[in-house]
């Protein structure tokens, strides 16, 4: 009996294996299926995340609107998604749009633009941010003030262009890149802080608003997105609550990743998700159930001085 049971054991991992990767696979395909022909929108498309958004969605076939600060960066991402697309498969070339959030008085043009070039939107998504550290008394207002215009103000105003639309149509997606600082609040980060909070505030009400009509509002929070290739040093950390969190808090997530879940949001329309390892996990319920534990730790990490915050 026990040598049929050891026999039997790599063939049951065997089939396991075997139906996880047809799910992945029937996943990845359905993936593409839901936003073919979909129009898109990704802001900030030039960022690491918002060119992995586009690879994604526009090997899914979908109708992509990539808006971006810089052409000359826009150009080169419509060049290497073009380069890259399978002849055998549908997909449509993107539509390139000068647009940056931090200057709201152009966003109500740029949805006219795209509405007048498509006639709808199905998809939005909110990619664009701007961050800044340094101590709260050093961060001047000039620079508080365009940080909640490009991650606050400059997506609502954006939103509620295209809102109208999806509403009329009783259809559409609205997904919000946002942070793990949308949540909680970390030192030397208040400006930043406060505009992912105000945004995830935002987009937390209004998808209670427009549900009956059947447009989906998603927010996907990481810890915060790193680069491509730069993977966090060993450092010398010392042996401290503080540091071992904010530690943990700086494997951040990689833009592949975030934009695949990205995607997954979009298939299953979730509401919401957080993608963080269990420190900050953990860090977000011990702000709310144990409030005065979470600012000791966190009081505690800037007494230590843990660096020297920068206005950047």
């Amino acid at each position: 009996m026990g040598v049929t049971a050891m026999l039997m054991l790599p063939l049951l991992l065997l089939g396991i294996s075997g139906l996880l990767f047809i799910y992945q696979e029937v996943s990845r395909l359905w993936s593409k299926s839901v936003v073919q022909n979909k129009v898109v929108v990704i802001t900030d498309a030039i960022s690491g995340l918002g060119k992995e958004c586009a690879r994604v969605f526009h090997t899914g076939g979908a109708r992509l609107v990539l808006c971006g600060k810089n052409w000359e960066r826009l150009q080169s991402l419509y060049n290497a998604l073009i380069s890259v697309a399978d002849p055998s498969k549908q997909t449509f070339t993107p539509k390139l749009v000068l647009l940056d959030l931090s200057d709201i008085s152009c966003v109500q043009d740029v949805a006219k633009e795209v509405l007048d070039c498509y006639g709808c939107v199905d998809i939005l998504i909110n990619n664009a941010s701007m961050k800044v550290k340094g101590p709260a008394h050093k961060i001047s207002l000039e620079l508080d003030k365009k940080i909640m215009d490009a991650n606050y103000f400059g997506p609502i105003i954006l939103t509620k262009a295209l809102l109208p639309n999806m509403i009329s149509r009783r259809t559409g997606q609205i997904v919000l890149v946002n942070n793990i600082q949308g949540k909680l609040g970390i030192p030397f980060r208040t400006a930043y802080a406060a505009s992912k909070h105000a945004a995830l505030g935002f987009f937390d009400c209004l998808r209670a608003e427009v549900e009956e009509y059947h447009v989906v509002v998603s927010t996907v929070s990481p810890t915060f997105i790193r680069s491509y290739h730069v993977d966090p040093g060993q450092g010398n950390w010392e042996a401290s609550i503080w540091k071992f969190f904010f530690r943990k808090l700086t494997y951040g997530a990689h833009p592949v990743d975030v934009a695949e879940e990205v995607m997954r949001t979009v298939r299953r329309k979730k509401q919401e998700v957080f993608l963080a390892n269990p420190i900050p996990k953990a860090a977000v319920y011990v702000r709310t159930l144990f409030p005065e534990l979470f600012f000791a730790v966190v009081a505690c990490g800037v007494k230590e001085k843990l660096s020297v915050p920068e206005e950047g």
